[in-house]
């Protein structure tokens, strides 16, 4: 609770939760149906989707590594992240006047990855902020601020369920993304503080792109940063399978999936916000399997029963595992680079990077051999050797 007074009561800390709560409701509300979008409304398939899927990826994290490392070079963390939402508002406004096959490739993979690097530099500005405060409330800070970028998914999703239900198109999502996008423009320009002006200590940090690189890429960060990718991964096939496995052939449609993708995000926040006292003295690789291990009972489960009302269940084990796979990586990475907070943030970006990858991976492999049941059970297993291995690394 103390950490939540000090989020709402803090100006810069306010506002980065209302960018990144802005930032959630765009997500929340592309997120579930790129899928679809890309193999049944534009025609790509599956094969398609993938490459899709692995192009924003590596866009995602170019964007987010070179955005973070010239934040730390720079200081100039609100000019950067102004670029990165006009790059979301350039997608969501072409898809909105042009919706067309070749406008959401480019939107999907390149512009609406690009802004990306607003999740990270929100989070870098959340960070210095929270300096200012006792140590023992910084975790609790950033759980606060990670939950309001999962509250939209609350509201935003059951709205899309009733607009679906009654027959909008699922393309409706982008001018309600452009909607949002130039809400989230405003508030970094009215309420991010000018660059140089910050009441904490940010200084330029003097090394060259090709030093901080090195940086991020010394074996003991880039190793756990892939493993922590391979624990994402399973995220990233559940938003991939899950509007594919809820269709009309078992009963299902774009309602459900909106319903089932809000109710664990809308139970993914109580948990967020309760981890940091449940959970402190615990080490972070422990509870990372541990939320692993829930979270890929969800995503293998998931696909045989996505016809049986046995799924709604599911959403338990997803939405405690999600809050713990989605809240505990985000201050394990940063404090692998603690004097950098742009590039550590970014790190976030090559964490998703591998992940995106290895789903990308595991969703070609699956449907080559035998269907979305296959592509979960391949993101599971990649999830745990992740969570697996990073304990290892840590006990070493």
């Amino acid at each position: 609770m103390s950490a939540i007074r000090i989020c709402l009561s803090d100006p810069v800390l306010r506002a980065a939760g209302l960018i990144l709560a802005l930032q959630g409701a765009v997500a929340c509300s592309f997120n579930p149906y790129v899928s679809t979008l890309a193999v049944n409304s534009f025609g790509f398939g599956d094969r398609g989707y993938a490459i899709i899927l692995a192009l924003a990826s590596l866009v995602a994290v170019s964007a987010s590594v070179y955005g973070g490392i010239r934040a730390d070079q720079t200081a100039r963390r609100k000019r950067i992240t102004l670029t990165a939402i006009l790059a979301l508002l350039t997608g969501c406004l072409l898809m909105t006047v042009h919706p067309t096959r070749w406008t959401f490739a480019l939107t999907a993979a390149f512009l609406i990855p690009i802004s990306s690097v607003t999740f990270g530099q929100v989070f870098a500005l959340a960070r210095l902020a929270a300096t200012r405060y006792p140590p023992d409330l910084r975790d609790g800070i950033m759980a606060v601020i990670r939950a309001l970028f999962a509250a939209p998914f609350v509201v935003v999703l059951p709205l899309w369920s009733v607009a679906f239900a009654a027959g909008a198109p699922v393309t409706l999502i982008f001018p309600v993304a452009f909607v949002l996008s130039i809400l989230m423009l405003a508030a970094v320009l009215r309420l991010w503080p000018a660059d140089g002006t910050a009441r904490w200590d940010d200084r330029p940090s003097g090394l060259s792109f090709r030093a901080a690189l090195s940086e991020m890429g010394q074996p003991r960060v880039a190793a756990r940063v892939i493993a922590l990718g391979a624990v994402f991964s399973a995220s990233t096939v559940y938003m991939a399978i899950v509007s594919l496995v809820m269709v009309r052939s078992v009963g299902r449609g774009p309602q459900d999936v909106a319903l089932y993708v809000g109710l664990v995000a809308g139970l993914e926040v109580p948990f967020m916000l309760m981890i940091p006292g449940l959970t402190r003295g615990i080490p972070s690789t422990r509870l990372i399997f541990a939320g692993a291990a829930l979270y890929c009972l969800h995503v293998a489960l998931l696909p045989a029963l996505a016809g049986s009302p046995l799924v709604w269940l599911l959403v338990l084990p997803a939405a405690i595992g999600g809050a713990v796979i989605l809240t505990v990586p985000i201050a394990y990475l940063q404090d692998l680079l603690a004097d950098r907070p742009g590039a550590g943030a970014s790190l976030m970006a090559v964490q998703r990077l591998a992940g995106d990858v290895i789903a990308a991976g595991c969703f070609s492999l699956g449907t080559t051999l035998s269907g979305y049941g296959a592509v979960a059970l391949f993101g599971v297993a990649a999830s745990l050797i992740g969570a697996a291995s990073l304990r290892v690394a840590d006990r070493r």
